[in-house]
């Protein structure tokens, strides 16, 4: 039977120190909202997110799924209530997640559902290194959950148990929000626990069990230094399946990934190496010391770097070469292509074999609008050339070294635009006193 998830996203996140709310803070690149909603809907037919009041952000980052607002933040229990509505007369089971734990992985999620077919209510479990304020699931004789009791509540024993809840629950839906209905804010913070449903579940005789599952899948973030915790884990296994798919990665602590960045075969990422969202890299490629792209395609071969930076709607064409500091934005740079120094490249097309100078620039921003240079197969453009957008170089071209060039240039054409020298005898420098400078001792 489909089942359902209910993620709860509704935490201000105040130990963030953030005016972003909790759940849009970002894990490589994409908010911990997304990740959970990425593996939920490898499992769960329908999806609903509970926010709170003013969070604009969070339901459009919810969408397509149904969102909710829970006006008044009474706790957990109330705020997985607030989705009743919205899954009336659904049959099948439900869970309760928690928008602020990105990294549980699908597998994670149909073992929570599996357990649930032998007991009325599963919840996920861990024994994290340091238990900390975690709340503590309270076992019996047989090993089923007898409660789960928060750090608040927890006496010196109860704090002392090793196995702590996670919060993810399922259960069948007509049950669960029946047992949330009955949750009463009887404990220290004066809140609705969801995970007083357990105790309830108890009561009436039902069967709760604890799927156990390892910390990292289910450690969570409420502070900036858990985020950044959260941040290395998955840095950690984006290498290592970056490294199990043919990447070498000279340095590996130091690669930093997106959620989205796909690497080919044979592909070698130098240290310090960053990715941002949207970066695809096809087999063969090098990518050198200091580089960071994002948004951008890299053909079959090509070299990047060091220290170059690629931007959103670059397309690196194959056995191109960019080099150290070049910078690309929105452009082509096509097959075999060379832009080895020193290179600002805006809104460019660069045909296949041209060869760009040290030191050359794309203008394409005349202070009010974005315009594009075309510069044709096998050009080649002279080192301190500037480009005045729009502008065409052709096929074959030639443009002189410290030309500005505002005119189109025809295919097979030479472009010289620049001053005359002029060389005046005598008049060298001769500093303030009128005469030349004396060299300094040792000097030729």
């Amino acid at each position: 039977m489909p089942a359902a998830a209910i993620i709860l996203a509704a935490g201000l996140g105040t130990r963030m120190r953030s005016a972003l709310p909790k759940a849009l803070h970002p894990v490589a690149g994409r908010p911990m909202l997304n990740h959970l909603i990425a593996a939920c809907e490898q499992v769960f037919a329908r999806i609903v997110v509970v926010v709170g009041p003013g969070m604009p952000g969070l339901e459009a980052a919810a969408r397509p799924h149904a969102t909710v607002v829970q006006v008044e933040r009474l706790g957990t229990g109330h705020a997985a209530l607030q989705a009743a509505p919205l899954l009336r007369g659904f049959e099948g089971d439900v869970a309760v997640l928690y928008a602020d734990n990105p990294l549980i992985p699908e597998a994670t999620l149909r073992r929570l559902l599996d357990r649930r077919t032998e007991a009325g209510l599963t919840l996920l479990a861990m024994r994290p290194a340091d238990p900390g304020r975690y709340g503590r699931v309270l076992t019996d004789a047989a090993g089923d959950v007898a409660r789960v009791v928060e750090w608040a509540d927890a006496d010196a024993a109860e704090r002392a148990v090793g196995l702590c809840n996670a919060g993810v629950v399922a259960a069948p839906a007509n049950d669960l929000f029946r047992w949330l209905e009955a949750v009463r804010p009887d404990n220290a913070k004066g809140e609705y626990y969801l995970t007083d449903i357990v105790a309830l579940a108890v009561a009436e005789g039902r069967r709760v069990v604890a799927e156990e599952a390892a910390e990292a899948d289910l450690a969570g973030a409420n502070s900036r230094a858990e985020l950044a915790q959260l941040e290395a884990t998955l840095q950690t296994r984006l290498r290592a399946a970056a490294m199990a798919g043919g990447a070498t990665l000279v340095a590996p602590e130091t690669v930093f990934f997106s959620w989205d960045t796909r690497l080919g075969e044979d592909v070698t990422v130098g240290p310090n190496v960053v990715f941002g969202p949207g970066v695809a890299v096809e087999d063969g490629v090098e990518i050198r010391a200091f580089s960071h792209l994002e948004g951008c395609v890299i053909r079959r071969g090509a070299i990047i770097g060091p220290f170059a930076r690629l931007r959103p709607g670059t397309e690196i064409g194959a056995a191109a070469h960019v080099g150290n500091f070049v910078e690309l934005k929105a452009a082509l740079l096509g097959e075999g292509a060379k832009a080895n120094h020193l290179s600002y490249l805006g809104d460019a097309e660069i045909g296949a074999g041209a060869n760009i100078g040290a030191g050359t620039i794309t203008c394409n921003y005349d202070g009010v609008a974005k315009h594009r240079t075309r510069i044709g197969a096998g050009a080649f453009i002279g080192s301190d050339a500037a480009l005045v957008a729009p502008v065409s170089i052709g096929d074959r071209a030639l443009v002189a070294a410290g030309s500005v060039i505002t005119e189109d240039v025809p295919a097979d054409a030479m472009a010289v635009a620049r001053g005359r020298q002029v060389v005046k005898p005598g008049r060298g420098f001769r500093g303030k006193q009128g005469r030349p400078p004396t060299p300094p001792k040792g000097a030729n």
